[in-house]
């Protein structure tokens, strides 16, 4: 392209220079060049300067049209060339697009961190000097719609997940103008690199054995094999879909929660040692030296009146809990509970705290699901969990 010489009205710069803030001088003067630059660049389209006649003319001028421009500066109203035929497009808008793209990428990625959209509101007028409604925020959030459901349906068929984790949070959406409560189903695993993987997530009612079972159907149906253990809670519903649904598979039994739960029914006093004696079943490294310290805590509590109910627990909970035993030792530690879940689900309740109810369940989907997108790509920038032999 030939260079442009522009003509600048500059009556109209001095006044904005001498009856406007510094700011407004800039907009004046980026609204002034590039309404000249778009005048100039459908000049050369047209192959006629205004008022020329020629046999070369391409087309024919057509007025213009107002559209604002976002830049860094904030939105600048512009006055655009047209041509009849439709076919001229000035080259403004694709220079100056990854700028607003920049912008919209910037207030969506405020909204997936938990900034409130009030809040998203406040800082682009600080920044760029422009108001944006409430609405306009929350439609830019459904350009996330087609990332999440990409990254969420994607083919889990490319690797081997040996240990998986599942568990489930509620949240609170609208729905037939009532709030109700959701539960948000998540499945993490450690793949065969030794990295932690988020695997997906679903919006659903409330846990049940069909709401796991249709989870974890769809988790097959992306092309997950089947894992060699799943640590999870003792709900029953997802217990009888872990049966159903991957035959062969054991289930671990979160041992924070099961220690929890054997805990909170013994005596709140003089319970120390008995505590301690709890834990050393679990520091167990073999399935048989386990089951050894747990018979000698039997025997020894067992005429203990304010026990039995510990004991009985223990007794029918156990097998479950010490499923990891079975596996490498150097694994021990990382898939013995769903630690790893509830810091995740610590993380994804910060920024649901923000928004408090989701307007509704597609809302909800595309936003957790973002945050959990993010996560996805700090796993994978994160080291190893340990480098060893699983043998």
């Amino acid at each position: 392209m030939s260079h442009l010489q522009l003509s600048l009205n500059m009556d109209k710069l001095k006044d904005a220079v001498m009856n406007s803030n510094i700011e407004s001088v800039i907009k004046a003067s980026i609204v002034l060049i590039l309404n000249e630059y778009m005048e100039k660049e459908r000049d050369e389209h047209l192959n006629v300067s205004p008022y020329e006649r020629s046999n070369q003319r391409q087309d024919f001028r057509n007025g213009y049209y107002d559209r604002e421009l976002m830049m860094s500066i904030g939105a600048v109203p512009l006055r655009v060339p047209r041509t009849r035929s439709g076919e001229f497009s000035p080259s403004v808008f694709e220079k100056y697009q990854r700028c607003d793209q920049a912008l919209i990428l910037t207030m969506l990625e405020m909204v997936v961190q938990g900034v409130s959209t009030r809040k998203v509101q406040k800082v682009v007028q600080e920044l760029c000097g422009e108001t944006v409604s409430k609405s306009f925020v929350s439609s830019l959030t459904e350009k996330l719609d087609p990332v999440v459901r990409k990254w969420a349906d994607r083919p889990l068929n490319a690797a081997y997940y040996p240990y998986i984790f599942v568990d489930a949070m509620y949240i609170k959406v609208r729905e037939h103008r009532k709030v109700v409560s959701k539960a948000v189903y998540i499945a993490t695993a450690i793949n065969s690199q030794h990295k932690r993987e988020v695997l997906g997530l679903n919006v659903s009612h409330e846990e049940s054995y069909e709401a796991w079972k249709e989870f974890l159907q769809d988790l097959k149906a992306r092309g997950l094999q089947t894992p060699r253990l799943i640590i999870s809670d003792a709900h029953a519903g997802l217990k009888k879909a872990i049966q159903k649904e991957f035959i062969g598979t054991s289930w671990q039994r979160c041992t924070v929660h099961f220690k929890k739960n054997l805990i909170q029914t013994m005596p709140k006093k003089g319970m120390g040692e008995v505590k301690s004696d709890l834990k050393r079943i679990f520091d167990a490294e073999a399935p048989d030296e386990a089951r050894r310290l747990k018979e000698a805590f039997v025997t020894r509590y067992q005429d203990h009146s304010k026990l039995q109910t510990v004991i009985d627990k223990l007794e029918e909970g156990f097998d479950d809990a010490i499923q990891y035993m079975n596996e490498p030792v150097h694994y021990h530690v990382y898939v013995r509970s769903t630690n790893s879940l509830e810091r995740l689900n610590q993380e994804i309740r910060r920024r649901e705290r923000v928004i408090r109810i989701f307007p509704n369940t597609p809302s909800a989907y595309r936003l957790l699901g973002a945050v959990l997108m993010d996560y996805a790509e700090v796993f994978k920038q994160k080291r190893h969990l340990f480098r060893g032999d699983d043998s």
